[in-house]
């Protein structure tokens, strides 16, 4: 069966959603709704804490049931948003079981095996997916859809990225632990049990464990993998800060071919899942307050690169980049790689 054919009557699809309660989950439940996708049965799953929980979707109440293998089969979609671990125990099976899994999980997104995709960067990769398709991480995601439309002009060489995390991408716990310390009386501050250090009034310069080299990202290889390119020179530098949504991302690109800002606004003006924000006499540039809660990656601030050696500096430029990290930085990715493969992509993919 070809997964990604086109149809002319979406047929209604039966859904599942691996940790529905978690701040994707619930989301992917929103995005699911909000774009009309063909859901015939929702299936929620949870651990054995939330099951019994209720959620609503379309002004209907399902009940969130423990996680098992038995209660996917006959799914048409999976959408996983669950720990790493949890994923490892359900979705390969799923998928072998006919299922079509998208995984928000880092289990699977450098296996060789299976498609790692972003839809505005590599949605032709959907094509070779044996059932289990990977959703990036929510840097990843914004930062290449910004970078995208200029890669196929001048092909990016190098990539120095410093990232500006919400606490939402550490989860409904992120979220809260930066509410509680906000609220804490002086003096009192709350548990640090998300975080390693106070997140409000604070940044942290860690995400995640640290590599043999001190790093700490994925989007080097991730970038690497839905570029099609190995020799893709990437530095991250991510950091926590004390936003509830919308990550940020400051971005200094070497390019192989010549590009100039000028190219550069031309090129975002009308590509797919990004807004050109970059008046700076205005004040228009991109930031977590204008971007949360909706689908855009928007990107300003574009300019040469001063740093650059004489023999690059018109191959060089800055730019800064901001999205919603639950939204485009995960479910909406999602949601929208599923619409690939089942022939709903819309008009803008």
């Amino acid at each position: 069966t070809q997964r990604n054919s086109i149809m002319t009557e979406p047929k209604a699809l039966k859904v599942g959603i691996l940790g529905a309660t978690g701040a994707v989950g619930e989301q992917m439940m929103i995005v699911l709704a909000e774009r009309n996708f063909p859901v015939a049965e929702l299936r929620l799953f949870g651990s054995s804490r939330s099951a019994g929980s209720k959620l609503a979707f379309k002004g209907k109440e399902y009940e969130v049931e423990e996680a098992s293998l038995e209660r996917m089969k006959g799914l048409d979609l999976l959408l996983g948003a669950a720990d790493n671990d949890v994923a490892k125990k359900f979705l390969p099976d799923a998928a072998k079981l006919g299922v079509t899994v998208v995984d928000n999980s880092s289990a699977f997104r450098l296996d060789p095996e299976v498609p790692l995709v972003i839809p505005e960067v590599n949605p032709e990769d959907v094509k070779w997916s044996k059932g289990l398709i990977a959703n990036p991480n929510c840097a990843t995601i914004i930062g290449l859809t910004a970078i995208a439309p200029l890669h196929r002009k001048a092909k990016v060489k190098r990539l120095i990225a410093s990232t500006y995390q919400a606490v939402s991408g550490a989860g409904k716990g992120g979220i809260d632990e930066l509410e509680a310390e906000v609220k804490a009386p002086a003096g009192t501050p709350a548990p640090c049990k998300v975080f390693p250090y106070p997140i409000a009034y604070n940044l942290i310069p860690q995400i995640g464990g640290f590599n043999d080299e001190a790093y700490t990202s994925e989007m080097q290889n991730e970038g690497r993998k839905m570029l099609h390119d190995d020799n893709l020179l990437v530095s991250c530098t991510c950091v926590r800060v004390p936003i509830i949504r919308s990550h940020s991302e400051a971005l200094t690109i070497e390019f192989e071919n010549e590009i100039s800002p000028e190219e550069a606004r031309e090129l975002l003006k009308d590509a797919p899942g990004v807004r050109l924000w970059d008046e700076p006499e205005e004040k228009h540039y991109p930031m977590p307050l204008l971007t949360s809660d909706q689908d855009l990656v928007y990107v300003g601030r574009i300019r040469r690169d001063l740093s650059a050696p004489k023999e690059s500096y018109n191959r060089s430029l800055v730019l800064f980049c901001c999205a919603d990290q639950v939204r485009k930085g995960a479910a909406t990715n999602a949601v929208q790689i599923a619409e690939l493969v089942f022939g709903l992509a819309q008009s803008a993919f």
